[in-house]
């Protein structure tokens, strides 16, 4: 087995090979090729997996290059942890909001509307590579905005492609850490879509305890919102949701809390980009062979256990249930079953198979088919370069502009990634 993994030179690069190395032998592993634009990052995290291969897996072999074709020929699994635009995109993208008096975010909002349509494009270019130099393989996307740009994948994309987030991972980690159990023992109803998702039940060894969860939850949040930390949930926002929420349905359930906050504090690209600097010092020791604790600092916990867990458990068929972003296929009643949903799914050879669960809730459901048809704008305009499908992605989306501000957004998203923006570009 050959994993390529495009986006090689991210910092969480050393986290996915760590990942990948524990799990050699349910790979069959022999190589891991790394691949990205930017040849300088390239030669300080190649070595680095070199020695973490040579401590941990002597036998398994690390390439890198700027060749995508080449970088991918022959995989089995390539990974996409790409970043069109460089962290100063994600700059871009977190003041696009704060300009206009909404979300700054990478991934929801304005700004994560802006990542997609810089993404899609090479997302699909780099698809259509994999088909042509390895066209037996498995594409798993990481890629920020992962739901938006796995539906495009799934959509206009040229091999089989799975959506991986490392929050729900999380999730399973936490309470499986809280109830004193392994990860597969704790099994969530998890359904929306990524980084818009409810878990309505969590079962450990077999077992609803549901309800202790939330408890739990309940007693970890505070009575009311900070007037001056960072927006978190309260013990009646929990009450009434009734489900363990996904940490980004914040910016939806208290969006003036996170644009007062932003107000005030740095942007979360400026901090990351201070925190990539430092690592990749670290990289560059020779005598370092293993990922270092820093890493944790950049978020993205359990990364490489989501992705690592799924590609061992495809390659030997275990029938094990991860939550990623796949087509729902009917698992989630009243959605179309073409679009890509969040959800848990059964882990065969050929690819995770969604399982089917309960109708959504009517609120839940209505937040969910906006944002399906804000993300299926997105796509349409990404790959038609149809402008006035983005622009009525800007005034669907929830956290969009104002119907009198739209054009503006536009105009000034257009200017601040022009060159970017594939056919939407001019």
């Amino acid at each position: 087995m050959k994993v390529s993994v495009v986006g090689g030179g991210s910092t969480y690069t050393p986290e996915l090979v760590d990942g990948l190395l524990r799990r050699r032998a349910e790979l069959d592993l022999d190589e891991v090729a790394l691949v990205d634009v930017d040849g300088d990052r390239l030669a300080v995290l190649g070595p680095l997996a070199t020695r973490m291969a040579e401590r941990a897996a002597p036998g398994v072999r690390v390439t890198w290059g700027t060749d995508l074709a080449a970088g991918v020929r022959d995989a089995g699994y390539v990974v996409s942890q790409i970043r069109v635009g460089g962290m100063a995109a994600r700059e871009r993208d977190e003041q696009l909001g704060r300009e206009f008096g909404l979300v700054g975010q990478e991934t929801v909002g304005v700004g994560g509307f802006a990542n997609a349509l810089r993404t899609i494009p090479v997302a699909l270019r780099i698809s259509e590579v994999v088909d042509d130099e390895a066209p037996d393989a498995t594409l798993f996307n990481f890629t920020n905005p992962a739901g938006l740009v796995t539906e495009a994948l799934c959509r206009h994309g040229h091999v089989p492609t799975v959506g991986l987030c490392n929050v729900p991972w999380s999730t399973q980690a936490e309470i499986a850490k809280a109830f004193g159990v392994t990860p597969q023992e704790v099994d969530l109803d998890t359904v929306g879509l990524n980084h818009l998702t409810w878990t309505r039940r969590v079962e450990v060894a077999g077992e609803d305890r549901t309800a202790e969860v939330l408890t739990a939850l309940r007693g970890l949040v505070g009575k009311q919102l900070s007037s001056d930390g960072e927006p978190e949930w309260t013990r009646d926002t929990i009450g009434l949701i009734g489900a363990i929420p996904n940490y980004y349905l914040l910016y939806y359930y208290e969006t003036d809390a996170w644009i007062r906050h932003q107000a005030t504090h740095p942007t979360r690209a400026a901090e990351v980009a201070a925190i990539e600097a430092e690592l990749l010092v670290k990289y560059a020791d020779p005598e370092l062979a293993e990922k270092p604790a820093e890493l944790d600092q950049r978020g993205g916990a359990y990364y490489s256990e989501a992705a690592a867990a799924l590609m061992a458990d495809m390659a030997t068929d275990a029938g094990t249930v991860h939550v990623v972003n796949a087509e729902n296929r009917g698992a989630i009643p009243g959605l179309p079953d073409d679009v890509v949903v969040e959800t848990a799914a059964v882990v065969t050879r050929h690819g995770p198979v969604p399982r089917p669960t309960a109708p959504l809730r009517p609120d839940v459901e209505a937040l969910v088919r906006t944002m399906k048809a804000v993300e299926l704008l997105t796509v349409q305009a990404a790959v038609d370069g149809d402008e006035e499908a983005a622009r009525l992605a800007l005034l669907t989306h929830p956290l969009g502009p104002p119907a009198h501000r739209v054009d503006a957004v536009w105009e000034r998203l257009r200017e601040v990634n022009a060159g970017l923006l594939g056919s939407l570009d001019g």
